[in-house]
C-alpha cells in the first residue's frame, strides 16, 4: 500500500498559499520561476549577453530569447547595445527587476528565520537536510 500523503498534501498547500499570499512582486504578474532565475542572473551577472544566459541555463537561444522578451516588454531588464561592438546587446535588470530580486530574497530570509525560531536547533538541523534531500530528488 502506498504513503498517505493527504497531511503533507494539506500543509503543503497552506505553505504553498502563504508563500504566494505573502511574497510581493510589485505590479507584475506571470513572473515564472524561469523569469525570476533569468532576472536573479543577469542581475547578479550585470550586463551579460542573452547567448551567455543561455549557455548558463544549458538552453537554446532561442529558447531564452522568448523569456529575455517577456521581461523587456514588462519592463524587469533592459537590452543596451555595446559601444565596444554594435553586434552585441548587453542585458541590465532594471529598477522594476531588482525590487523582485530584493524583495524575494528578504522574503526567503524573514520565513528562514521564522521557521529557525518555531523549530530547535536539533529540527532546524533535521528539516534543513529533509529539504535539501527532497530538492536533490525533484532536480534529479
Amino acid at each position: 500500500m502506498g504513503k498517505d500523503y493527504s497531511e503533507f498534501f494539506d500543509m503543503y498547500t497552506d505553505f504553498q498559499c502563504f508563500i504566494l499570499a505573502n511574497m510581493n512582486k510589485g505590479e507584475v504578474n506571470g513572473i515564472t520561476a524561469t523569469h525570476y532565475n533569468i532576472i536573479e542572473f543577469i542581475y547578479r551577472k550585470d550586463g551579460v549577453t542573452g547567448k551567455q544566459v543561455a549557455t548558463a541555463f544549458n538552453v537554446s537561444q532561442a529558447a531564452v530569447s522568448k523569456q529575455l522578451k517577456f521581461l523587456i516588454e514588462n519592463g524587469l531588464i533592459a537590452q543596451n547595445q555595446s559601444s565596444s561592438d554594435r553586434r552585441i546587446f548587453n542585458l541590465n535588470v532594471s529598477e522594476k527587476g531588482k525590487f523582485i530580486v530584493d524583495n524575494s530574497e528578504n522574503f526567503r530570509e524573514n520565513v528562514s528565520s521564522k521557521i529557525a525560531a518555531i523549530l530547535t536547533d536539533k529540527e532546524f538541523k533535521t528539516f534543513t537536510r529533509l529539504l535539501g534531500k527532497v530538492v536533490s530528488g525533484l532536480k534529479s
